[in-house]
């Protein structure tokens, strides 16, 4: 059967900048009043970003990752709830008949921490569809996210996992690459921070400007050599 691996920030959902400010309210609650850089975080890992936060300050993190991870998913699970996000064009439809088909599971790629992870799908109504995946609570590499998604599929689908009929969904050249690592299938979707032209450089097997337009693509799931006629 085909495993989806879905990515989350920029592909299914937009929060509107809740996840960097609950991180770095929660830096300034944790270390006092320090000016947090503005780095880029289109495609990576939470710990990846916070790794480069605290390097760039020139802080040590006090105790532990996950201590730290805590309390930063209990303010974002705080904001969250008033924020001005919204889900995607074409998510929620894409997501009802890919449920729906018993030749498919779905699964999350995210660079999100698993409880944030969470916590965003929860928000918006999408955790239901889930039932395995890779997160960033251990990686800042996005590749070793993609083998820690592709690990807990087979375990999750056991005899069912084919490995070669996985596709990777996002929105960045990272999503891109990522799915590369593990020999999946990539779509990409403009729905990110990335230029349309920008994402096309990465080479994805399929590119939509959202999953509005996505009936090309579930159609190569029946028929998986119509992709030829896309590239």
């Amino acid at each position: 059967m085909w495993t989806i691996l879905f990515d989350i920030d920029g592909t299914l959902i937009r929060t509107q900048g809740v996840g960097m400010g609950a991180m770095g309210q929660t830096i300034r609650e944790l270390y006092g009043d320090v000016n947090v850089p503005d780095i880029s975080v289109h495609g990576r890992t939470d710990r990846g970003i916070i790794g480069e936060i605290f390097e760039t300050l020139q802080m040590p993190l006090k105790g532990d990752i996950a201590s730290f991870y805590r309390a930063y998913c209990k303010r974002l699970e705080a904001w969250i709830v008033n924020s001005e996000g919204y889900t995607l064009p074409g998510v929620e439809p894409v997501l009802e008949i890919l449920d729906q088909d018993p030749d498919v599971a779905l699964g999350i790629l995210t660079g999100n921490v698993r409880r944030a992870a969470e916590i965003k799908l929860d928000r918006f109504g999408l955790r239901e569809y889930f039932h395995f995946g890779g997160y960033g609570d251990e990686h800042a590499d996005r590749n070793d996210v993609a083998s820690a998604a592709w690990v807990s599929a087979r375990n999750y689908l056991g005899k069912k996992f084919d490995p070669e009929k996985i596709w990777v969904i996002g929105d960045t050249r990272n999503d891109v690459r990522c799915a590369r690592s593990i020999n999946a299938k990539a779509l990409a979707v403009e729905t990110g921070g990335e230029s349309s032209e920008l994402l096309a450089t990465s080479g994805p097997d399929m590119q939509l400007k959202n999953l509005e337009r996505a009936d090309a693509w579930l159609d190569t799931l029946k028929s998986p050599n119509r992709l030829k006629q896309y590239r």
